[in-house]
């Protein structure tokens, strides 16, 4: 089904074509439903620390950090059109008057009413009264049209071609900051390493690169100098090689006009080759659009701290023990020892018999268990936000260990698996923190560590054709399936995100 110009296609972008024989095949086939066991919850799973705990993670990050290379690492490539789905709409709408009739929050009619409250007010003023338009009068009107064409159109503001890096966040007396300006303050009070420069690192979209220079530039001077720190940020694309072959309805190769294979770009998990790639001992991973104004930084930094503690400590204490297991020095006594440190403070289950082992064999199944990249991550109690959370899963092979999973990876039409499902008692804000490399400062192979069933498959369009397309497993779903997986219990103020440009409404972020 595969013609010799896209052979050529294929090897141009990088992608090997026994990748694109099994992206064919999970088309065919589909992928597997996750099998829940049980959610995650607080002392199953979930570690809930106790103040004394707390501040033993906090002391040994403020202790021990400016030993280590500390990188940030945020995923920004995203457009933030999504976020104005409501606006466009309204702009699409024929009956306006209706639509205006809505004063819920997350209406336009709410959007309207609060302008003033938004960052970029003071910006779009400016662009109306170039245009003729005087604000005041279209709020008091009320006319929503031109102030929702001015800031999502080209010859506006042109939110909704910008990437949320970029957009307008907070109000401060100095001036408003865009989301990328907040990470640079965050990132400045806990990846601050010996040298004084705080790491960060952006993945962008090839066409938001000039702009979103252009930004940093403007502002990093004035950062540095106020914050008292140097910035090393860094920013990578998304690898054309990780992009997925999209297929027609019968499962065949999707064709552009020109003939041309049509590939897409294969979600978050894509970015699991640009996470290798950073040169960093300690990696914090925090999406874009999940900050809050500096009056409320507070408890972020307090757990961001606590999570990285919990994961220096636990690094530490795993490298120390493989690398006395490669010497052969390890006592019955300490091999136990570490079983029941990796049972409490790691949540790795062992099977039943493991106490019966030899000395060799005990060594060996903890060498195996420990010997892999660590993540902890901060899970936030269920407040009925949507997304991904903690459960105990089961392998092929019979194993159970701890997962974060989407909803669309269960069978919801088995009544067992909805149940668990809808009995979780904790959501994942996607705030972790990373250790990439093994006991002999080597980066570990991330691509091993790979559940490659946990993909997705969605319906989308082309030139109005209808097309399948393919997500590799996400970046903290199926890419870290086989890490060392550490759930840690943090509070509901550290999860913000903007979904919806109404949410800037929201106290958090005013």
């Amino acid at each position: 089904m595969l013609t010799p110009r896209d052979n050529e296609q294929i090897h141009a972008k990088g992608i090997p074509l026994n990748t694109i024989e099994k992206q064919l095949l999970h088309f065919r086939e589909g992928f597997p439903f996750i099998r829940l066991v049980r959610p995650a919850t607080s002392g199953d799973g979930i570690i809930s620390c106790t103040p004394e705990e707390k501040l033993s993670c906090i002391n040994w990050f403020d202790t021990y950090s400016g030993k280590d290379k500390i990188v940030k690492f945020v995923p920004a490539s995203g457009a933030a059109s999504r976020m104005f789905k409501h606006l466009f709409e309204f702009l699409d709408s024929s009956d306006k008057d209706i639509l205006m009739k809505d004063k819920s929050f997350n209406s336009v009619f709410y959007f309207l009413t609060h302008i003033e409250e938004f960052a970029f007010y003071d910006d779009l003023k400016v662009f109306l009264s170039q245009k003729g338009f005087d604000l005041n009068d279209l709020v008091e009107k009320p006319d929503a049209a031109p102030v929702i064409a001015c800031l999502l159109n080209e010859d506006g503001l042109n939110y909704a071609g910008l990437p949320k890096a970029l957009l307008l966040f907070h109000n401060y007396p100095e001036g408003p900051r865009a989301a990328v300006e907040e990470h640079l303050v965050e990132a400045a009070k806990y990846v601050r390493d010996s040298r004084n420069t705080a790491s960060i690192h952006f993945t962008l979209s090839p066409e938001h690169t000039e702009k979103f220079n252009d930004r940093i530039l403007h502002v990093l001077a004035g950062y540095e100098h106020s914050l008292e720190v140097k910035f090393d940020i860094s920013y990578s694309i998304q690898k054309s090689s990780t992009d997925t072959l999209a297929v027609d309805e019968a499962n065949l190769p999707f064709r552009n006009p020109d003939g041309s294979l049509l590939f897409r770009p294969a979600g978050h998990g894509a970015l699991l080759q640009n996470l290798g790639d950073i040169d960093a001992d300690i990696i914090f991973v925090k999406n874009i659009d999940n900050i809050v104004p500096d009056h409320l930084k507070g408890p972020t930094f307090e757990y961001k701290k606590l999570i990285g503690g919990y994961l220096m400590q636990a690094r530490d204490r795993i490298n120390n023990f493989l690398t006395k297991a490669e010497k052969g020095g390890l006592s019955a006594e300490e091999l136990n020892e570490t079983i029941v440190f990796a049972r409490e403070m790691l949540m790795i289950p062992f099977p039943s018999g493991t106490e019966t082992l030899n000395t060799a064999e005990k060594q060996s199944l903890l060498v195996s268990k420990l010997n892999r990249p660590v993540r902890v991550c901060g899970m936030v109690k269920n407040e009925g936000e949507p997304g991904g959370g903690p459960f105990w899963v089961l392998d092929d092979h019979g194993n159970e260990s701890l997962q974060i999973v989407e909803s669309s990876q269960v069978d919801m039409r088995n009544d067992q698996q909805k149940d668990i499902l809808q009995s979780s008692t904790h959501f994942n804000p996607v705030d972790l923190v990373c250790s990439i490399r093994d006991y002999k400062g080597n980066k570990f192979k991330l691509q091993d560590f790979v559940d490659e069933s946990t993909g997705l498959i969605s319906l989308k369009s082309s030139g109005g054709k209808t097309l399948k397309a393919q997500e590799l497993p996400g970046l903290w779903n199926g890419s870290m399936a086989d890490w060392i997986t550490v759930f840690v219990e943090v509070p509901i103020i550290t999860f913000n995100p903007v979904k919806t440009v109404n949410d800037l409404l929201r106290k958090e972020h005013q």
